[in-house]
């Protein structure tokens, strides 16, 4: 089996180019090889590849950048994978797309199920939500999954943002309102391998999941377990997880407005593909412990 990954070198990407290897030959680009706001580069990617599965781990991601950036993040969130499910249909392969919590406007307080009401509040929701309607509305065999608050020992995310701070300052003031569960890149890249075993034999799969570890924190309780566990492994900080204050989302004001309830039900992903899904703490942990070793 031939696979087309794209965006390979993002959190997320750089996981998959482990976990897709065993699977077959594997064509890997990223925005140097292939400008993903290109309509013709994207569809001569496909088209020269032939693959049995595209893998679409392109993305714009700077939530609050994109309010200042709609038509570029609409390029590549929304048009890209529109036109990647296009090419899907027309070679007779699958489309695997990720998407975000942020499709959701973050009320009340239980897990949103897949056929949730969406009402993106910002112009990344609103994109990302476009992307997924476009894959679904193309006819192709797809795997869309939703997932929330990712992580990575490689890029940029909050993990390395907390370390960074607390390494320069003695109080941190962090939000303590907003609901998720952070779900790292590691996790995301296995589920998807397995997924793609099952899709291959199996075309009834085809749809959309939620995706995400298991679990729930707010961002303060986040920030608190980064530092307890960083202080165990013998990594210095200057904030204690006791100096970490809790403020609500309307004490930190930013571009763009985020869900405050993202957590996500993944019954459907469980049931259908026999996971169980590993609880958040253990992603980070292992984060945190690889973060460390890398630094001795």
């Amino acid at each position: 089996m031939t696979i087309l990954l794209l965006g390979k070198n993002g959190q997320l990407g750089w996981e998959l180019q482990r976990a897709l290897a065993p699977l077959g030959t594997m064509v890997a680009v990223d925005f140097d090889e292939c400008n993903f706001t290109e309509p013709a580069q994207i569809r001569n990617a496909v088209r020269t590849t032939r693959p049995a599965f595209i893998v679409n781990a392109a993305a714009y991601t700077a939530v609050d950048k994109a309010e200042h950036e709609p038509d570029l993040a609409h390029a590549i969130n929304a048009a890209a994978p529109g036109i990647l499910a296009a090419e899907a249909m027309r070679c007779g392969a699958w489309l695997i797309h990720y998407s975000t919590d942020y499709v959701f406007d973050g009320r009340g307080f239980e897990p949103r199920h897949e056929d949730a009401l969406a009402n993106p509040l910002s112009v990344y929701g609103r994109t990302k939500l476009a992307g997924e309607q476009a894959v679904q509305e193309s006819g192709c065999q797809y795997l869309i999954f939703r997932t929330s608050w990712v992580f990575a020992a490689r890029g940029g995310n909050f993990v390395k943002t907390i370390l960074r701070l607390a390494g320069e300052r003695d109080h941190l003031s962090i939000i303590n309102d907003q609901i998720g569960a952070p779900t790292g890149a590691e996790l995301l890249a296995d589920v998807t391998a397995h997924a793609i075993r099952t899709a291959a034999r199996r075309p009834e799969v085809s749809g959309l999941y939620h995706l995400a570890a298991g679990g729930e924190v707010s961002w303060h309780g986040y920030a608190c377990f980064i530092l307890e566990t960083a202080g165990k492994l013998g990594i210095p900080l200057r904030t204690l997880p006791g100096n970490v204050k809790p403020i609500p989302t309307t004490e930190y004001p930013v571009p763009a407005r985020r869900p405050l309830n993202s957590r996500l039900a993944t019954h459907r992903l469980r049931d259908t593909f026999g996971l169980e899904l590993p609880a958040w703490q253990l992603g980070v942990v292992r984060m945190l412990q690889e973060l460390y070793e890398a630094r001795s």
